[in-house]
């Protein structure tokens, strides 16, 4: 990684020219006009839904070049909220656009649905703490006899509410999902979300990564046409393993913010706001999985 990038760290957008929408615990939102929107993707962290006060430097960069790259390789199953507009051309500041660089997207305005759209390929996390009770994850069966980041025989669909800033989300059953969104739309939402991880799945896996889990965002236009928005298959929003070092029966280390959570739970912190201070070397560690992930996904590297 670059030293300039090290170097470059956005907790908090400023854009001038345009009104902000919405800030969110990672991407600040502003409005262009009736149909488009400007998202900022920044340095902030979020653990266990609480933003930290130390930015990940370069980290906004890389969550936006990773789900540019997944939203090209996968639009041929959803559509997504891409314009494709420079984002430069939408802000008059010469101090806005400083900001931009590769961490801004200008996307379509949509209806978010309001779930999360959870796939489970393998058993981690909650997940298994769950499992070791139940043998169930979301209250779906599994096979008896699976251990820690066992891979699951086929992928499970297990969306969960959104939260806002400060409270935790929250797993729903499919009854409530369709609900909250109608059974056919559910159905929908649930089978693409499953095409979605396994056709990614299948590729990180010949790059070296297994993804274990992941979430995706959906959205609405006027028409009633599903679009896959926010982020997809990055460090922030999956769990991405190193395949050379998986074992069944271990928690893999891993190139997303495991690294930084692993550090919280012995940190003392009781996991309520405000977050605790990184030590420079987390943070620099943070930052330095953030681009493995994306320099071994892609075969790029990010100047």
């Amino acid at each position: 990684m670059s030293q300039a990038l090290l170097n470059q760290t956005l907790l908090n957008t400023s854009i001038k020219s345009l009104p902000m929408i919405n800030q969110g615990k990672v991407r600040d939102i502003y409005d262009i006009d009736a149909e488009r929107m400007l998202i900022v993707t920044t340095d902030r962290l979020s653990a266990f839904d609480v933003v930290l006060p130390t930015p990940i430097a370069g980290k906004g960069a890389v969550l936006t070049e990773i789900a540019n790259f997944w939203f090209a390789k996968l639009q041929h199953i959803v559509p997504n909220h891409l314009t494709g507009i420079d984002p430069n051309s939408v802000v008059s500041d010469v101090a806005d656009q400083a900001q931009l660089g590769k961490r801004a997207i200008v996307v379509k305005k949509l209806k978010p649905l309001p779930i999360e759209a959870i796939v489970r390929g393998y058993l981690a996390g909650s997940g298994w703490k769950e499992y070791q009770i139940s043998q169930t994850v979301c209250g779906i069966a599994l096979p008896a006899g699976l251990q820690e980041a066992s891979k699951l025989p086929e992928p499970i669909f297990t969306p969960s509410s959104k939260a806002a800033i400060g409270d935790h989300d929250e797993n729903i059953t499919l009854v409530k999902t369709a609900e909250l969104l109608g059974q056919a739309l559910a159905d929908q939402v649930g089978r693409i979300s499953i095409q979605l991880y396994k056709e990614a799945a299948d590729y990180a896996l010949t790059r070296g990564i297994i993804i274990a889990d992941t979430k995706f965002e959906f959205g609405l236009d006027d028409a009633g046409t599903l679009y896959l928005i926010d982020e997809v298959l990055t460090p922030d929003s999956s769990r991405f393993w190193p395949a050379e070092s998986y074992v069944e029966g271990k928690n893999p280390p891993s190139f997303d913010k495991q690294y930084v959570r692993d550090w919280l739970e012995v940190s003392g912190w009781n996991k309520k706001s405000p977050g605790p201070e990184l030590p420079a070397e987390v943070a620099a560690k943070t930052s330095e999985k953030y681009h493995a992930a994306y320099t071994q996904l892609t075969g790029k590297t990010l100047d």
